[in-house]
Order: C-alpha cells, then structure tokens, then sequence
C-alpha cells in the first residue's frame, strides 16, 4: 500500500514549534537526559544560533528537527507538520524536500564533482529535468567557486568545499537550514569568509536557519541565540 503524501512547508509565521519536548539516551545502566519538557517556537526567515560545548546536545537538537531522531516524549513541529509523528520513510521525504544541510565536515561524494554534487539533491527530488537547475550557476557564482564546476571535492580547499556543501544545501530551495558547526574544520580566516557568505545567502533566499556552534562569532550572526543548560534551552 502506499503512504500518503507528504504534506509540504505552509508560509505559518510560526516556523519550529518543539512542545514539551523530552529526550534520553541510555548509557549502560543509567540514563542521560539531553532536554527535559523543552518549549521553543522559532518564526520563518529567522536565524537561531545554539550556542554550547561539544557533548551539550546541539547535534542531538538539530536531528530532532530534521526526523532523524525522535523524541522521548513531546512534539516537533515544522510549519504543522508534526515531523516526529510521520512514519520513517514519510520523514525522509519530508526533510529531502524541506530541509537543508552544512555539516562540519562537508559530506561531499568524492567521486562525484562539485556539479554532480550539487545536482543530486535535485535528482533525489526527481527536479533534474526542471528549471530549478538554473540556480546551480547562480550560487556558485554568489559563492565564488564557478571555476571549480567540474573539479573533484579532493582538490579544493576547506574553504572551498564548505562553500560547495552550503550550495548544496541550498540547491533544492528547502525551507530550512540545518548548519552544525560549518566552521568547526576550518581556520579562522577562512571561518569568517565562509560564515559571512552563508548568512548573506540566508537573508538573500529569507531562508530559516538554526546553526550549532561553539563559536561566539559564528552565532553573533543569529537573530537570537540559545544556549543548553540544565536540560533546557535558554534563550540570550
């Protein structure tokens, strides 16, 4: 039998919802609770900033709101669509169409070039043969790898790469932004050249964003930043 459509982002302002949302880990006999009853609403177009340690749970956070891990208890809420409560592959569906991701270590398929790189989110859309292809030129022009069209992920730089993942993660005109730490593999010059170029393509596209980092920097680029502590999100 097939499984229902998946329904599609709205324009509701009110973008992320989480409600109430608990999740835990077991660890040998004891348990790790990461969140404990979390309450967040982030609104389209905004940049949310989670700000934390390495081991505080800003990964865990970030799939919670893909549907890559599912919550304890609570709801994940992207635009009505409560994502936590779709069957897993509904979930893969929704966040291929939706949702956008720059890892900290780029992800590229290395036997592919940075062209095929940036076609295969179309293609797992079933977009290849739509106009939506017309924005590959146009964003690696806006990110100044044109040259590197058809060059292979071993032969550019860091820089370069992340700038190809941030591509790639805009390709398909998804939703939402998924970035956890996108600086974090790289040096600190080529840190603020690569964030500058990602928050400029975020207000350009009126995209969402949450993006996980230890960097202060990096989060001053948020419109409000959120920091875990005791299990709960905690606005600045």
């Amino acid at each position: 039998m097939n499984a229902p459509p998946i329904p599609s982002v709205s324009s509701d302002k009110s973008f992320i919802q989480l409600q109430g949302v608990t999740k835990s880990y077991q660890e040998g006999e004891s348990e790790r609770t990461v969140f404990q009853s979390t309450h967040v609403q982030i609104h389209e177009g905004e940049i949310v900033a989670l700000l934390g340690r390495s081991g505080s749970g800003k990964s865990t956070l970030l799939n919670l709101l893909a549907g890559m891990d599912l919550p304890t208890s609570g709801d994940v809420w992207l635009q009505g669509v409560p994502i936590n409560q779709l069957i897993e592959k509904e979930r893969t569906l929704f966040r291929r169409r939706n949702i956008g991701f720059v890892f900290q270590f780029f992800n590229l398929i290395p036997t592919l070039t940075v062209l095929e790189n940036l076609k295969l989110p179309l293609e797992l859309n079933r977009r290849h043969a739509t106009p939506d292809s017309v924005q590959i030129p146009n964003l690696l022009e806006e990110l100044e790898i044109a040259d590197r069209a058809h060059s292979f992920p071993d032969r550019l730089s860091g820089g370069e790469q992340q700038r190809v993942a941030i591509a790639r993660a805009l390709v398909h005109d998804p939703a939402l932004i998924l970035a956890d730490e996108p600086t974090g593999n790289l040096d600190m010059q080529t840190s603020q050249t690569v964030i500058k170029m990602l928050g400029r393509l975020i207000r350009q596209t009126s995209k969402t964003m949450v993006v996980a980092t230890h960097s202060e920097e990096v989060a001053r680029m948020g419109d409000r930043i959120l920091t875990i502590e005791n299990s709960l999100l905690v606005e600045q």
